[in-house]
């Protein structure tokens, strides 16, 4: 497993060979200048529809999570709700949904957090995790961090411990790992590396 240090915690790789790295970023569509020009947006779509490459990373995702022994499994709307409810049966343990404003009946606690061009909120019912908790948060891509660094601190603003961050793919030069992690104690994995 290659791993690179960041202060007191790690960003890892999850143990793939180099042929199965490529066979998987091989299926992932690059699509120019979306959604403003200059940036290849990476479509994983083409990687969701192929079964033999979603089974693949779904349970390599599975198998990481497990290493953190989590009680619940937290998808951040939308792709992570494609990926955590899967892994959470998997693991036999509950998923939680963080949503975007307005999308949840009963009641919320929320974070907003900056983005490129103003500012956007996440929210999570009041009770889906407590201190007893330990998470894993599942999202399909990390980029800049935001949006996953507003879903731990909501888990933490309810008291559950946040073991680790997952994605199916990381865009390193983005730099999102270390703003994610900030001064906590805890690990970002990823299936592959842009």
């Amino acid at each position: 497993m290659t791993s690179q240090k960041l202060a007191h915690q790690e960003t890892m790789s999850l143990p793939l060979s180099d042929d199965k790295a490529q066979w998987l970023k091989d299926i992932i569509r690059d699509v120019p200048d979306f959604p403003k020009a200059g940036i290849i947006f990476k479509d994983l779509t083409t990687l969701l529809r192929d079964p033999e490459a979603f089974s693949f990373v779904i349970d390599c995702l599975t198998a990481k999570c497990a290493e953190y022994k989590p009680t619940m499994i937290v998808g951040i709307e939308a792709r992570g709700f494609i990926l955590a409810p899967v892994i959470a049966h998997k693991l036999g343990v509950g998923f939680v949904p963080v949503r975007k404003p307005g999308k949840l009946p009963w009641q919320t606690e929320k974070v907003s957090y900056a983005l490129e061009y103003g500012e956007d909120t996440i929210e999570v019912h009041k009770d889906a995790v407590g201190s007893a908790d330990r998470v894993v948060v599942i999202d399909d891509l990390l980029a800049t961090g935001g949006t996953a660094l507003a879903a731990k601190q909501l888990m933490q603003k309810l008291g559950a411990e946040v073991a680790a961050c997952g994605f199916m793919v990381e865009l390193d030069f983005l730099n999102g790992a270390p703003k994610v992690i900030g001064g906590d104690k805890m690990e970002i994995f990823s299936v592959l590396h842009f």
